[in-house]
């Protein structure tokens, strides 16, 4: 069982608000999964957890938005407690998967009450253009931020200081079932992810390639890296043969309109 560090805490805690606020500022993609247990790993001294983590997680939201104002799991701020507990109970990958997928699930709930809480500033807003302040108007835009920076600061730094207690207190009088549920849970979630993202791609389009992927991971044992310069190859190919498709398919247009219009180009001298 390792401990936790206050600068640590306060770390991950400020990562979890940029990581709420992000898409309205900056858009660096701190809210993604793979992002956050990056850096999360990063300070905590542990990469590989935080990327097995955020990336597992990523795979769950893949091609979902939260278009609307509809709200999803918060799978970042779980990439970020799931790494910190895992490395600190010193469990493994499927304990810390396990513990993030709950909290994103719950996460979901702080986040309508954050979105709820900027009705507060729109009304503010309202006042304003009414009173014609509207220099005023840009910094209640602010204000409306620190709600979703609270909601996402409050529950990670619950967690993350009592952390070693709840950690222990989960080891020590958690039932085998329950500790086998959640390792079952992050061992299968990697699956559920997967075939999530292939419900939304082309498969039937591209299957062989498909096919080659699964040969080149399953019996061959090619590492990550190279079957994504295999697809990265295919995907110039693929590329390449469409620009000729679409230059065949101007060329046949053009000769089209030359027959219409009784015409042969280079006719005259």
């Amino acid at each position: 069982m390792n401990d936790i560090s206050v600068l640590q805490i306060f770390l991950l805690i400020v990562l979890a608000m940029l990581g709420g606020i992000d898409p309205y500022i900056s858009g660096l993609q701190l809210s993604k999964p793979a992002i956050a247990g990056f850096l999360a790993g990063i300070i905590m001294g542990d990469i590989k957890t935080g990327l097995l983590v955020g990336a597992t997680l990523q795979l769950m939201v893949l091609g979902v938005g939260t278009f609307g104002g509809s709200s999803i799991p918060d799978f970042g701020t779980g990439a970020i407690i799931g790494t910190a507990l895992g490395v600190v109970s010193g469990k493994g990958i499927e304990f810390a998967i396990g513990i993030s997928v709950p909290v994103g699930l719950l996460l979901v709930q702080l986040d309508i009450l954050a979105r709820f809480c900027g009705v507060y500033f729109l009304h503010r807003v309202d006042k304003h253009i009414e009173e014609e302040n509207f220099h005023k108007i840009s910094f209640e835009a602010w204000l409306s931020l620190i709600p979703i920076a609270l909601s996402r600061a409050i529950p990670v730094g619950l967690c993350l200081i009592f952390g070693n207690e709840v950690v222990n207190t989960v080891l020590n009088y958690a039932p085998d079932w329950l500790m086998g549920g959640l390792k079952l849970a992050g061992a299968v979630l990697p699956v559920v992810g997967i075939a999530i993202l292939l419900h939304y791609l082309p498969i039937k389009k591209f299957v062989g390639f498909l096919i080659i992927g699964y040969v080149l991971a399953a019996y061959f044992k090619i590492p990550m890296m190279g079957i994504s310069f295999v697809g990265l190859a295919a995907a110039l190919i693929h590329y390449k043969k469409l620009q000729e498709g679409h230059l065949l398919e101007s060329k046949l247009v053009a000769n089209n309109y030359t027959d219409i219009n009784g015409e042969v180009e280079d006719d005259e001298v």
